[in-house]
């Protein structure tokens, strides 16, 4: 995750947010209860919460997953944009954080459309395949262990109807994925599955300088 965009000029950066990034007051006020965590460069940027938005809209979105929830930015922005029928599925195996956004998806009345699977992330992708829910949902977005990325975008790819799209966070890794001597399990990971998803003709896909990079693969 990353609170910035740390490929852009910061004044740039400063002027896309303010004539951007439209940023639902309560999600202002978790991102900036988050930020003064240890752990605060696990929060998504808002531009990534905006970018969720669109794509979200885009994609007429009402079933989704979430891997990796953290205090819950990501998934409220979500949850705000579903429908009053839509569902998210959301994988994290922290009680401690993902307790801090169920406080927020209550305030913000979308604690019935979040489902909140305290587990490895794989097993519960697993079930619902298990369940035949392949090729129904609209819209997946990965955020969480970066060695198990790969496991989770080919479950989430199942789990993804066509024209489904998935949205990977993290994936220029501070620009550690060009350096070769950096060779650190993380980064070889990412590394591969850049290579991976750029010759993959079940996806088309872009990867974008936004934060710490995004991929967006949509499904063919």
């Amino acid at each position: 995750m990353s609170r910035t965009s740390k490929f852009l000029d910061p004044t740039i950066a400063r002027y896309i947010n303010d004539v951007s990034v439209q940023e639902p007051a309560l999600a202002a006020q978790l991102r900036e209860r988050t930020a003064v965590l240890t752990e605060a460069n696990m929060q998504i940027a808002p531009e990534q919460g905006q970018l969720i938005r669109v794509m979200l809209a885009l994609t007429n979105a009402k079933r989704c997953i979430e891997v990796g929830v953290f205090t819950g930015y990501s998934s409220l922005i979500t949850g705000l944009a579903l429908p009053d029928d839509g569902e998210l599925i959301v994988c994290d195996i922290s009680e401690e954080w993902t307790a801090m956004a169920r406080e927020y998806w209550q305030a913000a009345g979308i604690e019935d459309k979040v489902k909140l699977h305290l587990q490895p992330a794989e097993k519960t992708l697993q079930a619902l395949l298990d369940d035949g829910q392949a090729d129904s949902f609209d819209f997946a977005f990965i955020d969480a262990d970066k060695e198990n990325y790969d496991t989770y975008f080919e479950a989430c790819l199942k789990l993804l109807r066509p024209g489904g799209l998935i949205m990977l966070d993290n994936m220029l890794w501070s620009g550690n994925v060009v350096v070769d001597s950096i060779d650190d399990a993380d980064t070889v990971a990412l590394r591969n599955l850049n290579q991976k998803l750029y010759k993959d003709e079940r996806v088309t896909m872009i990867l974008l300088p936004m934060a710490d990079g995004i991929t967006l693969a949509v499904k063919r």
